[in-house]
């Protein structure tokens, strides 16, 4: 099994009259994801135990506890390949920020891929939604054994579980989910002997259960051969919900000592020049931020110089990530 992700080499746009257009280079990779492995479990009950607790509790009570244990086993796989391969992140400041990214994050870059999807599916933790919901005049459902909201900010369904990270939203489109199997029900393996009845929601789950006599047990035996996973891995959006960081790590204007020195946390500074002109040179902590500086009215590129006027000049820097923002300002004063 593999997943797949596009790549685009491109040529040079600068063609002129009349020359051929050079083809850029573009190509769909794979990148291996695992085999299916036809997997096998057996539980085993004693006379004792059904004797002592009652065959409701011995044997049903944890038949139904074998089967949601190994439904688990499937989601949890899932989930954790896509938080392990998500191409599409970010850092939204709100829940409700982070799931309506997550969705566009994902439609934009379908776009990009020229592929059309008819749905967006979303997992989130489940306590992250409540939080959100308790605000809010919304009712959760369920489908599966899987408790969602349908037709939420735009969400086909957003499935809410303890198994996603707090903090996390996770996005693809519904035509990027596939699902593997090796079906418990073959002919061949009742031409075997192994005849497996299948249960759960999915009836991909093949169960048996038999009398030991040898040992006086009842012993339930499951066949699981799934494997649920996106295949695009450029269709995976996982959003972080937290504050956007907006801090400068480095600011300086030219060689002129600013008071107090920089700190991060620190937002007002002053500086004295004599000088024409002084090059302000602003970094970010997070790459994805953006710096916009401005010596009054007028934009200074960054690493460029700005020109003084006698007196005061105010020099504002402020730091954009997402929908978070911070103002840094620098008084310089020319003599």
């Amino acid at each position: 099994l593999s997943s797949k992700y596009a790549a685009v080499e491109l040529q040079s746009g600068e063609v002129g009259e009349g020359e051929t257009i050079p083809a850029s280079k573009a190509s769909v990779k794979e990148k291996e994801y695992g085999t299916i492995i036809v997997e096998k479990f057996r539980k085993t009950v004693s006379i004792e135990a059904i004797d002592g607790k009652g065959y409701e509790n011995a044997i049903q009570k944890t038949d139904d506890e074998f089967l949601n244990e190994l439904q688990n086993k499937i989601t949890d796989r899932f989930y954790a390949f896509m938080l392990q391969n998500g191409t599409l992140t970010s850092t939204e400041s709100t829940f409700q920020m982070a799931v309506s990214m997550a969705k566009g994050r994902v439609v934009h870059r379908w776009k990009q891929m020229h592929k059309s999807t008819t749905s967006v599916v979303g997992f989130c933790n489940d306590l992250d939604a409540y939080a959100y919901l308790g605000a809010q005049g919304i009712s959760t459902q369920t489908m599966f054994g899987m408790e969602y909201l349908e037709n939420f900010l735009g969400f086909n369904k957003l499935f809410l579980s303890a198994e996603i990270p707090q903090g996390t939203v996770i996005a693809t489109p519904s035509e990027n989910i596939v699902l593997y199997y090796t079906d418990p029900s073959d002919s061949a393996f009742a031409r075997a002997g192994l005849v497996y009845r299948t249960d759960g929601e999915t009836n991909l789950i093949g169960f048996h259960t038999e009398g030991n006599y040898g040992n006086a047990t009842s012993d339930s035996f499951a066949l699981l051969g799934m494997v649920l996973f996106a295949e695009y891995l450029d269709g995976i959006a996982v959003i972080t919900i937290g504050e956007n960081d907006t801090d400068l790590s480095a600011l300086s204007v030219g060689n002129l000592k600013l008071t107090p020195e920089f700190t991060t946390g620190i937002t007002s500074y002053t500086a004295k020049t004599t000088a024409t002109t002084n090059v302000i040179s602003a970094t970010a902590d997070d790459s994805d931020a953006t710096i916009v500086i401005k010596n009054g009215n007028t934009t200074v590129t960054n690493g460029s110089a700005a020109t003084w006027s006698t007196g005061e000049n105010t020099v504002t820097v402020t730091v954009t990530n997402g929908g978070a923002e911070k103002v840094y300002t620098v008084k310089v004063t020319k003599s």
